[in-house]
């Protein structure tokens, strides 16, 4: 009996370590997969204009990014629209309040409608680069000259909508202020968005 209770806690000893090497395995492995994938972000980034603004807005997609440019242009394309939406959304939001002057809820149905286009025609094009899945990739060979399209078109749009609001309209400086830092926002996230399919489709065959 003495034997075997030596026995069962020399195998339970060597569980426990086996258990923790294999712990820190996987700590280690995962650690390190996190790095690399950060990494190609940050090197994916650099042809981008707005890098630190990229680099934020994607790395927590890193995981799912991992080292493919398809996932780091969809996934831009994610994060802009989504801004887009915040940004039409708030836009919205100010021209109903009814609180505005006539020059400034002039210009700031103006930017609604701008908004509303640019968050259209981004969800065209992320619908264009397929589902997450990476299905579909062979439609997004063919219509990435479409989605570069419709990305620039997008920030277009927001640009009009900067113009707008920028262009000595009446435009007060608090509602200008409210605008233009959504606005701004978008734009940026949009044109490294763009940059970034122009990387992916100048690689294409």
């Amino acid at each position: 009996m003495m034997g075997g209770r030596r026995w069962n806690s020399a195998a339970s000893a060597t569980l426990v370590i086996l258990l923790i090497v294999f712990g820190f395995c996987i700590s280690s492995c995962f650690t390190d997969a996190t790095r690399i994938h950060a990494d190609f972000i940050v090197s994916s980034c650099q042809a981008t204009m707005f890098r630190r603004v990229c680099v934020d807005s994607l790395s927590p997609y890193a995981n799912v990014i991992r080292d493919s440019h398809m996932e780091l242009a969809r996934s831009a394309l994610s994060v802009s629209l989504s801004g887009a939406r915040s940004a039409a959304a708030a836009v919205s939001k100010l021209a109903a309040e009814g609180t505005l002057a006539p020059s400034e809820a002039a210009a700031v149905r103006d930017c609604m409608t701008t908004t509303g286009d640019s968050v259209d025609e981004l969800q065209r094009s992320l619908e264009a680069m397929g589902n997450p899945k990476g299905k579909g990739e062979a439609v997004v060979g063919l219509r990435l000259d479409d989605i570069q399209t419709w990305v620039s078109a997008a920030l277009t749009d927001e640009d009009t909508c900067m113009d707008g609001i920028g262009g000595g309209r009446g435009m007060g400086g608090v509602v200008k202020v409210a605008i233009r830092r959504q606005i701004v926002n978008i734009a940026q996230l949009t044109s490294n968005a763009l940059a970034l399919i122009n990387v992916l489709n100048s690689a294409s065959p």
